[in-house]
């Protein structure tokens, strides 16, 4: 007989005991033979989904997918308990230490009572907490510290964030812009000299300038990844705004060939420009 009580509401540990019960002998066939590998890519799906459910600012979608993300901490804890590694109380016992750690504004009390009154002195004194709480000696540690599994912007805006701690060369937008410029003005000079495209393309990735060109590249999104944190801006949820800005724009470029008879891939690069134009100056 199935030992778990069935309720009206349910909480934490009830989540505990199913995951429990799925990943027993005679629970669930796919539950019980999953590793932390082999869910490794549906923990990052469902941060993606919790950050869908903010973006839609829908609170039903929110609290289904932050279940769903909780689901996956239950999954991966109960995995290291059955190996006798840590549990969830574990789990919740370091995230709660942490914090009172990284809280002696609020948490500390005589001698290790810490003033902080604004957001910037609490950011500091959480930096110099955390650099010391992972025995961060240099700042380079602190940067290498950026995991390398982030969203490619993600770790390049993190990156200069904590570069800029110690004094990262470029602090103004200004000079910034300057850099993207000379960068851009580089890219262009050493297009307009190298062979033409296709021959280019044909060599693909063994090509010296297809190599130097991803170089600058490289440089230039950096570059946009520290102005970014200059402006205070998420390159994440700005580029996000724009590819979909991009894909309704698309659609309706489409929809405006279509209902005139056509199809984008059957128009000239002149009548493509001319729908494109007419339709984005009405949005």
């Amino acid at each position: 007989m199935l030992d778990f009580e069935f309720k009206n509401r349910y909480g934490i540990n009830d989540l505990l005991k199913i995951m429990e019960i799925l990943r027993s002998e005679n629970g669930c066939p796919w539950d019980k033979v999953q590793t932390h590998e082999s869910i490794r890519t549906d923990l990052i799906e469902e941060c993606y989904e919790v950050c869908e459910g903010i973006d839609q600012n829908s609170p039903e979608i929110l609290k289904e997918e932050l279940g769903d993300l909780l689901m996956q901490v239950i999954f991966h804890a109960q995995i290291e308990s059955e190996q006798k590694h840590f549990d969830f109380e574990d789990v919740c016992n370091d995230i709660c230490q942490k914090l009172i750690y990284r809280h002696p504004h609020v948490f500390g009390e005589g001698d290790k009572k810490i003033q902080a009154d604004t957001e910037d002195e609490v950011l500091k004194n959480w930096d110099a907490l955390k650099k010391a709480s992972k025995q961060q000696e240099t700042y380079t540690e602190t940067l290498e510290s950026v995991p390398k599994t982030f969203p490619a912007l993600l770790r390049g805006e993190k990156v200069c964030k904590r570069a800029a701690r110690a004094g990262l060369p470029i602090n103004s937008a200004e000079d910034c812009i300057e850099k993207i410029k000379a960068d851009l003005d580089e890219l262009c000079r050493r297009i307009s000299q190298q062979e033409p495209l296709k021959a280019a393309e044909d060599k693909g990735e063994k090509s010296e300038d297809f190599a130097q060109n991803q170089h600058i590249l490289g440089e230039i999104l950096l570059s946009f990844c520290n102005l970014n944190r200059i402006l205070k801006n998420d390159g994440e949820k700005a580029l996000t705004y724009s590819t979909n800005r991009f894909i309704m724009a698309f659609r309706a470029v489409e929809n405006e060939v279509v209902n005139q008879g056509g199809t984008l891939d059957k128009l000239s690069s002149d009548e493509l420009s001319r729908a494109a134009y007419k339709v984005i100056s009405g949005m």
